[in-house]
């Protein structure tokens, strides 16, 4: 709702110069959000009493809002949006990561013919409690659109708001195709680094693409196949579950003890979900690296070998393909805008047959 409209003596501060611009509260209906929770005074992906458990970083990583999505229909010719962040990761050694991606949020809107990217609210490079921007759409028109903003890979955010023109309607966003979430858990790569900014993720471009629902479980450093984390994941709605934390095992002994323990943990709970295996994105495998993809093909096979035919498995050399390796990585591990599109388009050719 408006939020003036909650208290008539409460005025908005908004460093924004547009007349008569009127600010929403996303949590508020009309307005959706996806991908996220809110648990105390900050979003999170998880219970954080679960994360508790998993690991430390976990614990710590959870508030991160890679995957987050706040989506509305407007007539608006312009959005603004105004957010409260605290305790925000300090991204400012990592050489491979812009601010763009670690603490932007960009816009998508779909005017009859897709999600097309509008532009980016750019923040500085510290924030300090309160970040406001706005966006015009290119012919500052009032049509209507469905609008998607992807929230950041790195930050602790508090409250959302979303401007619009005093003028214009703010409405419930059109559902998903795929309502239910295609959930994906997995290392920094999962998470996100080193995209250019929120939207070029890779579940984020499969979301686009095939309209559907995404849950974001990557863990930067983090994912390391726990129990717990297993536990959580197999009790979730989704309509697909992609995997993938090679890079995250400490050594191949890791990866044996836990990859195919965590295929039956959530195999046990929902039989006929589709669960996509993947190994690290990479073209040239060193061998420690083939050993690696070796454990995880063994879960797919023997999987297959006891009957399930709703496993599926995608090694890391057809993600990231001999014909693109060398335009597709930031640094030795990290795919950058081309290198998450080949990965998506690899996964989206699966999923749509699966969805």
């Amino acid at each position: 709702m408006d939020i003036r409209k909650l208290d008539k003596n409460f005025d908005f501060k908004t460093e924004i110069q547009r007349e008569n611009i009127k600010f929403y509260d996303a949590e508020e209906n009309p307005i959706a959000i996806y991908g996220i929770m809110k648990e105390g005074d900050a979003f999170c992906r998880m219970p954080q009493s679960i994360a508790d458990t998993v690991s430390e970083g976990v614990a710590s990583l959870n508030n991160c809002t890679t995957g987050g999505r706040v989506r509305f229909i407007t007539n608006s010719p312009y959005v603004a949006i105004s957010v409260f962040e605290s305790d925000a990761w300090n991204t400012s050694g990592w050489a491979n990561m812009t601010y763009a991606c670690t603490m932007g949020y960009d816009m998508y809107a779909d005017e009859g013919d897709g999600q097309k990217w509008i532009g980016t609210f750019m923040p500085p490079a510290v924030v300090e409690g309160k970040y406001e921007s706005v966006l015009d759409f290119p012919k500052k028109d009032k049509r209507e659109r469905l609008v998607t903003i992807n929230l950041p890979l790195f930050s602790r955010i508090t409250k959302i708001y979303i401007g619009i023109d005093g003028d214009c309607f703010i409405k419930e966003p059109s559902a998903y195709k795929n309502e239910t979430p295609v959930a994906f858990y997995g290392s920094s790569i999962t998470h996100g680094v080193a995209a250019s900014r929120p939207g070029n993720i890779y579940p984020l471009i499969i979301s686009r693409t095939l309209d559907t629902n995404i849950l974001n479980l990557g863990f930067s450093g983090n994912a390391k196949g726990e129990p717990e984390i297993a536990e959580y994941i197999a009790g979730l709605n989704m309509s697909a579950f992609v995997y993938d934390y090679d890079y995250n095992a400490p050594n191949v002994e890791h990866l044996e003890a836990t990859h195919e323990a965590m295929f039956k943990i959530i195999r046990k709970a929902q039989p006929s979900l589709p669960i996509i295996m993947l190994s690290r994105p990479k073209a040239h495998l060193t061998l420690l690296e083939e050993k690696g993809m070796e454990v995880i093909h063994r879960t797919y096979e023997n999987a297959k070998a006891a009957g399930d035919e709703n496993v599926y498995f995608i090694a890391g050399t057809d993600l990231l393909t001999k014909d693109v390796w060398e335009t597709a990585l930031v640094d030795s591990a990290h795919p950058n805008d081309s290198g998450f599109l080949s990965m998506a388009k690899t996964l989206t050719s699966l999923l749509e047959k699966i969805l």
